[in-house]
């Protein structure tokens, strides 16, 4: 049986690509290499309770993922963010409020300016074709930590940006060029949208986690056309048809949407071989460093010492932490994110050592009470094998302004899904809506 289309990839991408064409008339079978749906949202039950252990947040700008969770009946409820934060410099502990850490006056001038030029040199790229944006080649050269230092000078405040820096993309600033960097404030908003709660990227969260979309998802495709562990190691053309090969099956379709992240397409073979700028791309593309850390209490303390669970650390191995308390209070919970280059040897320890080194940050930061933890949870997304990592593939430098037009561009019969290949929401479950929309589009444009 040959389908219309071919959808790789049981993420919220491939499963909102695989459900407009079904809607649309296709002839559609998703195929996943994982024995569940979701790829990069994940929720398992720790405690009392579920948690998202891959993708969780949304926040305002994410008008598709709100559209969507209000049709699947999902509902939504506010990220905790009341009382005092903390920044831990290492020399010092201190509280905020709000979203700029408490510095001194001088200091905070030199962000503000700082942050008024990263805006500035965000809307100056273009958000669809970074490629074509002035200066590109040169910014595409510059990494994130010679621009910071040449900016920030300070060590301190480039301390804070590597800390968000490495939250949101996985990745220390010498990792990413400036483009890279660019493109990806300017299709969400700005850097400020990124790190904030209310208000920003982090302010909800969905009742019940986030995998329930993409059960729902799949559902509505229909169960019996999404088949799980269903790895595809080759792709070969036959006439009019594409023809996926895994370890036990084989699918003809008329059409692929390959709606992963690029470098797993690195492990197929191809037979009849990628262009150069598109198969090349695969091998310039790392995935970030996440480690997801969930520490549970009886109660969530912090909030009757007046803090928020939030905290931003120079210091490691936690980057940054969250109140995670599941909704209605039903489990208390912090989160600790372990991202870019302390992620990377961080399951090589001992896994007591790992919890301790968790558990003392948030004793630091919230007091003695934070150390007596019922139940540790962790998730090293470089350890799951059909991801390699989290939360986003990273162009390394060099590779947008020469590569990254073949980012999204269809190849034959092949098109390409996944968030990395959004121009707005990128990185984001928003990011996986908006480019598998505009996978099925394309798709039906040439079924006509």
């Amino acid at each position: 049986m040959v389908s219309d289309v071919l959808v790789v990839g049981a993420g919220l991408s491939g499963l909102w690509a695989a459900e407009r064409l079904r809607a649309a008339g296709a002839t559609v079978e998703v195929l996943e290499a994982r024995d569940r749906v979701g790829g990069r949202v994940w929720t398992h039950a720790v405690g009392h309770d579920r948690f998202d252990m891959g993708g969780q947040w949304v926040g305002p700008g994410q008008d598709r993922m709100y559209a969507l969770l209000e049709r699947l009946g999902l509902e939504t409820f506010r990220t905790w963010d009341e009382g005092a934060a903390v920044l831990d410099l290492g020399r010092r502990v201190t509280q905020y409020s709000g979203t700029i850490p408490r510095l001194s006056p001088l200091k905070l001038l030199k962000l503000q300016l700082v942050l008024s030029r990263l805006e500035r040199a965000t809307d100056g790229v273009d958000a669809e074709q970074p490629w074509q944006s002035p200066e590109a080649a040169a910014l595409d050269a510059t990494t994130v930590h010679s621009w910071a230092e040449r900016q920030l000078g300070d060590p301190e405040l480039q301390g804070i940006l590597q800390s968000a820096v490495r939250t949101v993309f996985g990745a220390d600033m010498g990792e990413l060029s400036m483009l890279h960097f660019l493109a990806y404030l300017r299709a969400n908003g700005g850097l400020m949208r990124l790190v904030e709660t209310s208000g920003g990227y982090q302010q909800d969260r969905v009742v019940g986690g986030t995998q329930q979309i993409a059960e729902r998802l799949a559902e509505g495709v229909g169960l019996a056309h999404v088949h799980l562990g269903e790895a595809v190691r080759s792709v070969a053309r036959e006439g009019g048809e594409v023809v996926l090969t895994t370890a036990r099956s084989t699918w003809r379709g008329r059409r692929v949407i390959f709606a992963l992240p690029p470098h797993l397409m690195g492990r197929m073979h191809f037979d009849s071989p990628l262009p150069t700028l598109r198969a090349q791309l695969h091998q310039r593309a790392p995935m970030g460093a996440t480690v997801k850390c969930l520490a549970l209490y009886e109660r969530p303390f912090w909030r009757d010492l007046g803090k928020s669970g939030a905290a931003v650390s120079t210091q490691g191995p936690v980057a940054v932490s969250f109140d995670n308390t599941s909704h209605g209070g039903k489990q208390a919970c912090l989160l600790a994110f372990v991202v870019g280059r302390p992620a990377r040897g961080f399951s090589e320890r001992p896994a007591e050592l790992r919890r301790r080194s968790v558990l003392d940050a948030f004793e630091r930061w919230f007091g003695p009470e934070a150390g007596r933890a019922t139940a540790y949870h962790e998730v090293d997304w470089a350890q799951e094998p059909w991801t390699g990592g989290c939360p986003i593939a990273n162009l390394v430098p060099g590779t947008l302004s020469t590569f990254g037009r073949a980012l999204r561009a269809p190849v034959d019969h092949l098109h390409f899904a996944g968030t990395e290949t959004a121009t707005m929401g990128t990185g984001y479950m928003e990011g996986a809506l908006e480019a598998g929309a505009r996978a099925a589009d394309e798709v039906l444009a040439a079924l006509r």
